[in-house]
């Protein structure tokens, strides 16, 4: 039924493989459980309520996923939109946050009008294919930062931006561990070599003590807890009044909006490339269920009450463990409904434990920098910009938006005015107009 369903032989892959994928891109995403309740409480909401909304609306999201695109991609609230939620539309704009679900509420329905319309996949389809290497490229540098990041190996510096962390920490020492394991097993051509390097590093984290619960050296204290309050749960409805009374609402869904598609747009593109859902012409495999799926997400999300539910970059580590299909989708999703009741338990897979697997992902995916024309002018400037800024901006959607205005420009100059499709002047005008507010 499951190779039916999925196409497992065509798409080279096994029920086993689906599943170790399922489950390392789930570990390599679960620091969403912590993050997002954190983040989203600075607002006034109820921790264990957005903690629920954030496990049950990835579940449903992340199965969508799989059953309708059949794509080995997860989704969850993403990090970036969900600040933007807290502290830009909730904070600076000063909406409720009511309101802001309202908001997240309004941008789902409108991203699931264009994604039926077929709007959004003419924009995919409009990117150039250089460029879309050059996207999936970026995303893999930006997910080892994350990994960097999380891993305290590169940490704050007020002078020089970026500096190297504290060596002798445990939690460091431990994510090093995790990175050396996991070279040496890729090139060993170890099969699932990021899963077994995860596993080996949280086994060895647990013995030595450095993962615990809050960071303490110890096993958790419980393995299920069973509480289930959710005042959020169509909360969402209760604040479009002030939504559509504000005078920044529009700037407030404008911006949920962007962020949602162009994140998504290059996540999607990035696994595809790795996955070999890419078709000759350069399309995406069932784009549009794709993006149907992820619009689903962020729906489902703000009735839950959280923010914007978006396809997870860190998808990439399930489709380099071999993830190929909606499988692999489907077992992370599942995994999320589970730790609804195992939270306790996930406490010990810490960042230093998930980071050595996104560095090496990151490295796999930098590979695609292989196939991009650096000759040509127009797609390495337009292929450098997205990459460095995407970075240093630490946002997907925003290296995006400035490459394709490189892209724009460089080929202007160049006297290529009639190879630019119009799909790609509308979205220099959006992106000016994104910049502007």
């Amino acid at each position: 039924m499951l190779e039916k369903f999925f196409k497992l032989k065509e798409k080279g892959t096994s029920v086993k493989t689906e599943v170790m994928a399922g489950l390392t891109t789930f570990l390599a995403m679960a620091y969403i459980l912590a993050v997002n309740p954190n983040l989203l409480s600075a607002t006034g909401m109820n921790y264990q309520s957005v903690f629920l909304a954030t496990a049950i609306s990835a579940g449903i999201a992340t199965l969508v996923m799989g059953l309708v695109a059949n794509y080995p991609v997860a989704l969850a609230p993403g990090m970036g939109v969900n600040a933007l939620f807290a502290f830009t539309i909730c904070g600076s704009m000063g909406f409720s946050w009511q309101a802001a679900l309202a908001g997240v509420f309004v941008s789902g329905i409108l991203f699931l009008v264009i994604s039926v319309t077929g709007i959004r996949k003419a924009i995919i389809d409009a990117i150039p294919a250089q460029l879309k290497l050059a996207i999936g490229a970026g995303i893999g540098f930006f997910i080892a930062l994350i990994g960097l990041k999380n891993a305290g190996i590169v940490v704050g510096n007020p002078d020089t931006l970026v500096a190297l962390g504290k060596l002798s920490d445990p939690a460091v020492l431990l994510a090093i561990f995790g990175i050396l394991v996991t070279l040496a097993l890729l090139a060993r051509k170890i099969p699932a070599a990021v899963f077994y390097g995860l596993v080996i590093t949280a086994v060895v984290g647990v013995i030595l003590g450095v993962c615990g619960v809050e960071g303490m050296p110890q096993l958790p204290k419980a393995v299920v807890q069973f509480k289930f309050d959710m005042p959020t749960f169509g909360a969402f409805a209760s604040g479009f009044e002030e939504l559509f009374t504000h005078p920044q609402s529009i700037v407030a869904i404008f911006s949920l909006l962007f962020v949602d598609f162009f994140d998504t747009a290059g996540t999607l593109v990035a696994v595809a490339n790795r996955a070999n859902l890419v078709k000759e012409d350069g399309e995406l495999e069932n784009v549009e269920r794709a993006m149907l799926s992820d619009a689903v997400g962020t729906v489902a999300g703000a009735v839950l009450g959280t923010s914007t539910v978006t396809s997870f970059v860190e998808s990439t580590s399930g489709v380099e463990v071999g993830g190929r299909t909606g499988l692999t989708a489907c077992t992370t999703g599942i995994l999320f409904f589970l730790s609804i009741i195992f939270f306790p338990l996930l406490a010990t897979v810490t960042n230093a434990v998930t980071a050595p697997a996104l560095i090496i992902v990151g490295i796999l995916m930098a590979q695609q920098l292989g196939h991009i024309d650096w000759t040509d002018f127009v797609f390495a400037a337009s292929g450098f910009v997205t990459i460095i800024m995407m970075i240093l901006t630490y946002s997907i959607s925003t290296g995006i938006a400035l490459g394709f205005i490189t892209y724009a420009i460089t080929m202007l100059a160049t006297g290529k005015v009639k190879e630019i499709k119009p799909i790609i002047w509308a979205l220099l005008v959006i992106f000016v107009i994104y910049f502007t507010i």
